[in-house]
């Protein structure tokens, strides 16, 4: 899994979707095309960042939801705890031979 979200997190389109979401949780894709034209000035396609979601997706780092007709997107940033945990927050020390 760490892979996947590195791949993920190496775009930044991808970067910017995942700052959206931190600002403001549980987007559509069309709030998500709407905020990335107007703040970040990128003029993706919707079918652009609807795979960018995907690949978003995949890595664990967005949940989706849906409602009637609207599908919702959710940041999850539990893959990004687990790897500040694994360098910043060792559980256990490293003891020597």
């Amino acid at each position: 899994m760490p892979d996947d979200v590195f791949k993920a997190l190496s775009d930044p389109t991808r970067r910017a979707i995942l700052d959206e979401l931190t600002e403001r949780n549980g987007q559509t894709l069309f709030e998500i095309c709407t905020r990335l034209s107007s703040k970040h000035g990128l003029g993706s396609s919707r079918q652009a960042i609807s795979q960018h979601l995907a690949v978003l997706e995949a890595a664990g780092l967005i949940n989706t939801r849906r409602e009637g007709r609207y599908k919702f997107h959710d940041l999850n940033a539990q893959p990004l705890e687990q790897i500040v945990s694994r360098w910043l927050k060792p559980q256990q020390p490293e003891t020597g031979p």
